[in-house]
């Protein structure tokens, strides 16, 4: 099984972001191809970079950042869901990603988002590109949620066929770019 890490990048109080991670983070177990982990970018607390030394040198100071390393290090792929903040991810993401260098290379990425009338497609988009920088692949097939408040009732994700056909061919793409990225990283390793 992949080690899948599920991300979500929400971390205001009020945040409706973890209802959506449950509902992928269960999705994702039910395909069987994964074993999932949720991290969620609010309880993990980074802060601001806080480390003296660039990211590619691997020389982390800091315990935060050195379990945030051994976490990403640990995946095989990521699923981030993300909401659309001023035309773009969330801070606290961005934050996250650039906190490391190595640990991204060579995995794929899917991307849920979600928001109003745009669906979180800005941040999408921002966010699909940023990955590319880290060595990530991030994949083509989008999870964006237009009016996402509609489908929560009771504390709970209830999408229409629409969102859950496009979570099923996202998660059966990760599936594939994860097998073939797995050897393109060891390679990479023996490398370095």
């Amino acid at each position: 099984m992949y080690q899948l890490k599920i991300i979500g990048a929400t971390v205001r109080p009020s945040r409706l972001g973890p209802i959506i991670v449950d509902w992928v983070a269960a999705q994702a177990r039910a395909h069987g191809a994964f074993a999932v982990e949720v991290l969620d970018l609010q309880h993990l607390n980074l802060p601001l970079m806080d480390e003296p030394f660039h990211p590619s040198l691997r020389q982390y100071t800091q315990e935060h950042t050195r379990q945030w390393s051994r976490h990403i290090d640990r995946a095989d792929a990521f699923i981030f869901v993300t909401a659309e903040y001023n035309f773009s991810y969330p801070a606290p993401l961005q934050n996250a990603l650039e906190y490391l260098v190595h640990e991204w290379a060579y995995k794929a990425a899917g991307i849920v988002s979600y928001g109003g009338v745009s669906a979180g497609t800005r941040a999408w988009n921002a966010l699909k590109s940023d990955l590319s920088s880290y060595r990530m692949v991030p994949l083509v097939e989008a999870v964006n949620i237009p009016f996402f408040t509609q489908f929560i009732h009771d504390e709970q994700f209830a999408p229409n066929e629409v969102t859950k056909t496009a979570l099923s061919a996202q998660l059966n793409e990760l599936a594939r770019w994860t097998g073939s990225l797995h050897s393109l990283r060891e390679a990479a390793a023996t490398i370095s």
